[in-house]
């Protein structure tokens, strides 16, 4: 029994494990994400606008449960990094040059801070310093407002609102391309005409004032009120802040695998617990008999057995907790450095050791319960007799003609089948959970490479996307035309609008295209390309279903620039897409819903591979031009991304999920042989020979595999789809996509695993004390 025992102390300590790597790493996160955001007094409300004059700051300070406004001037430019060829886009941000009690503070990781007199000195963020090499004392130019100009790098530095760094119009961060830098207010204010002016706002609210009835909601109402006249973009609150947003929902993900995979794995050690005891309860009944007669009562031989699944489980308990905190500690480290969080720390909590050991005991008792209960039931008269031998006849298989093809020890090893039903089918749904297990760990590199063969291969199929520093007339599309290496133009107009539909809101970019679009087309999963309506918008479902809305439905659309028009318009299409809430409408639609000209934010491009060079030199001159984003570049920073997130996941399940598999496999394999060794025994007495004795035993063992893998293939399956209900956000909506290798490599591991059972079993048998097991047990 010592090694089923140590096979199920194994996967009780897999599954507590995971429960605590995965929740203290959640819980380190969170703490260390709160103490960062204390220290470096993030805000709590943000809000954008054209230019507003500097007498509005103290009007917004005085605005109810407002504890604390910081005015800033914020501008995204082009940077010119030597080494890279392409356009690398920077934003500034200024910050106080001597006073640094500010909100959204900058904690300098090298180097120093600005210097009051210098104008021309910057902070740079630690994530684009370390892509590009930069440090103190470095150079960098600029284009900023047309001119291009020379930064030097004063210091590296880290801040709470950019922890998670996107540029704009990236779904996932691109460190060479796009960076953080902080420069000071005068410099900068200097450089964009904006003295006297600030064009972003942040602020904090009073310390529990939502409590008291002075919501964010309010706040934030009376913030677009006053930013309305100097072309407010609308604010926002802490959850909707992009660097916060993204943080919560990795953390969300943590929060979601320790629900699903440790209940799995303990369910799995509550079944093999429950056949252990029960075989040792049926070899052991004419004790139990004896004890009884002496006069032992059913508590204590109760007590004991239960000791005893106890005991395993406080084994798997301890090993689980202190191998889940080397792996919390280290999976902790891994995403503090890749959100960058300074000074995070780690910490297996007790109550999280609790909460392991309680519900690994709650499944040692569901376990137990049931062997323990048949141990106290035996009457001493009836447990003195051996355990009765099973009813032998034919199968229902041998009926059919299959023990013919068998022999003798294919008949023998399906009346066994038969004469426990419920435990080789639980058997078999053990190890098909293993399957299952690692199919769900593998299937999301499917799933990303679809959805990143559908996003940009057959959706977005522009080379390069251009964008404007202001909205430009159509002329604009024939410059770029003449650009070298340019052959397809498709222009675009982006438009910050606010959807409203009752009392639910959200703030997006409305992306105006023509009719049928050949760069960037709208895809639904579905139905394929499609052709944008000529009235009405086209609401990505995910949208859709936050505004619960539907297509035939009207919403309120506020502009958030130009005329500020509000309408009410027509929801003409809801599509099932992959990436972000997307807002589409027809490009002369969109021009009538903003009572202007049609003019465009910028443009798609297909570039001439030969020509990209001369290409990227030149829109590095172009004062009109905002940033330039190649889809090829997206393409290679979406994958590295998403897959470093998911491989972490995948590393975890594919090797506790092999765990689970030898576990479940040899468990049953040697349960079987210890069950069987008499009656083995006499068949070697009898002649049999030790292969044809393996063939018995080791065919069990490979009918409960193969009947695994259909019940794993399925389980894979309905885990997946479960997890991915589980984890689909607003950033991604990943498909349900598993190819074929992936359930065959998943079935190997298993095949592979039960082999390796099946050889450990087998050199059991070779080594089977023929005298010992034959000898009566009285």
């Amino acid at each position: 029994m010592k090694s089923q025992s140590l096979a199920i102390a194994a996967v009780i300590g897999t599954g507590v494990a995971m429960f605590a790597m995965y929740l203290s790493t959640f819980d380190s996160l969170a703490r260390s994400q709160a103490s960062y955001y204390e220290v470096g007094r993030f805000a709590d409300i943000f809000a954008g606008c054209k230019r507003a004059p500097a007498w509005l700051v103290e009007r917004i300070s005085e605005i109810a449960n407002v504890a604390q406004v910081e005015d800033r001037v914020v501008a995204d430019v082009t940077l010119d990094v030597p080494h890279v060829a392409e356009p690398v886009r920077g934003r500034l941000l200024s910050i106080p040059e001597i006073d640094r009690t500010t909100l959204n503070d900058v904690m300098i990781i090298r180097g120093r801070y600005i210097a009051a007199d210098a104008s021309d000195e910057v902070l740079v963020h630690e994530a684009f310093a370390d892509e590009h090499r930069l440090g103190p004392g470095d150079r960098i130019a600029a284009i900023i407002n047309g001119r291009r100009r020379e930064l030097t790098i004063a210091g590296v530095g880290l801040s709470p609102e950019y922890i998670y760094v996107l540029g704009p119009g990236d779904v996932v961060p691109d460190h060479r391309r796009f960076g953080i830098f902080w420069m000071g207010r005068r410099a900068l204010a200097a450089a964009f005409d904006m003295e006297g002016g600030f064009n972003h706002i942040s602020l904090r609210r009073v310390p529990g004032s939502e409590s008291t009835g002075g919501g964010t909601a309010s706040i934030i109402a009376e913030l677009d009120r006053l930013l309305t006249p100097y072309a407010g973009l609308g604010a926002i609150e802490r959850r909707h802040q992009e660097s916060h947003w993204f943080l919560e929902n990795e953390m969300r993900e943590l929060r979601t695998m320790a629900s699903i995979l440790p209940i799995i794995f303990l369910g799995v050690a509550a079944f093999l617990l429950n056949i252990v005891l029960s075989r040792a309860i049926a070899v052991q009944r004419t004790q139990i008999a004896a004890l009884k007669a002496v006069g032992y009562g059913n508590r204590e031989i109760a007590f004991h057995y239960l000791a005893i699944g106890l005991l395993i489980v406080a084994l798997g308990t301890l090993v689980g907790c202190l191998v889940g905190m080397r792996l919390g500690e280290g999976l902790t480290g891994i995403y503090a450095h890749y959100f960058r969080l300074p000074g995070y720390t780690y910490e297996l909590a007790a109550r999280i050791v609790f909460s392991a050991g309680a519900i690994s005991f709650a499944a040692a008792a569901l376990g137990s319960l049931g062997a323990v209960r048949r141990a106290v039931a035996l009457p001493p008269a009836e447990a003195m007799r051996p355990e009765p031998p099973a009813r032998f006849r034919p199968s229902r298989l041998e009926a059919l003609g299959l023990g013919a093809v068998l022999g003798p020890s294919g008949r023998m090893m399906l009346r066994n089948v038969a004469r426990r039903p419920w435990r080789f089918a639980l058997s078999s749904l053990g190890v098909g959970m293993s399957i299952a297990l690692l199919v769900l760990g593998s299937f999301f590199i499917d799933a990303i490479d679809y959805l990143i063969s559908m996003q940009f291969d057959s959706a977005q199929r522009q080379d390069v996307t251009v964008t404007f520093v202001e909205p430009r007339s159509q002329r604009s599309r024939h410059a770029l035309a003449r650009f070298p290496g340019v052959t397809h133009v498709e222009p675009f107009r982006s438009v910050p609008i606010r959807l409203r539909s009752g009392n639910r809101e959200r703030r997006v970019a409305l992306l105006g295209l023509r009719e049928r679009p050949e760069l960037h087309r709208v895809i639904d999963r579905e139905r394929g390309p499609l052709t944008l309506p000529r009235h009405g918008l086209v609401l990505s479902s995910a949208l859709g279903a936050l505004l619960d809305i539907e297509r035939g439905d009207r919403v309120t659309v506020e502009v958030l620039e130009g005329a500020r028009t509000v309408r009410r318009v027509l929801v003409a299409e809801l599509i099932d897409d992959f990436l972000g809430l997307s807002v589409y409408m027809e490009a002369d639609a969109l021009a009538a819903l903003m009572r202007e000209d049609r003019s465009i934010s910028g443009a798609f491009l297909t570039v001439d591979p030969a020509q990209e060079q001369p290409l990227f030199a030149a829109l590095k001159h172009t004062p009109d031009v905002a940033g330039v984003a190649m889809n090829r570049a997206a393409v290679i920073s979406f994958r590295e991304t998403i897959r470093a997130n998911m491989m972490r996941i995948i590393f975890f399940n594919v090797l506790f999920s092999g765990v689970i598999a030898i576990g479940v496999v040899y468990n049953a394999a040697r349960i079987s042989l210890s069950e069987r060794s008499r009656d083995l025994a006499s068949l070697r007495v009898l002649g049999f020979s030790s292969s044809e004795i393996s063939l018995i035993l080791l065919g069990e063992l490979a009918a409960v595999t193969l009947v695994a893998i259909p019940i794993g293939i399925v389980c894979g399956r309905g885990l997946a789809t479960l997890t991915l209900a589980l984890l689909n956000n607003e950033l991604y909506r990943i498909p349900l996509v598993i190819d074929p290798s992936t359930y065959a490599t998943s079935v190997l591991v298993v095949l592979l695993a039960s082999l390796l059972s099946g050889m450990l079993v087998q050199q059991r048998l070779k080594r089977l004390d023929l005298v010992g097991v034959l000898k009566t047990s009285e």
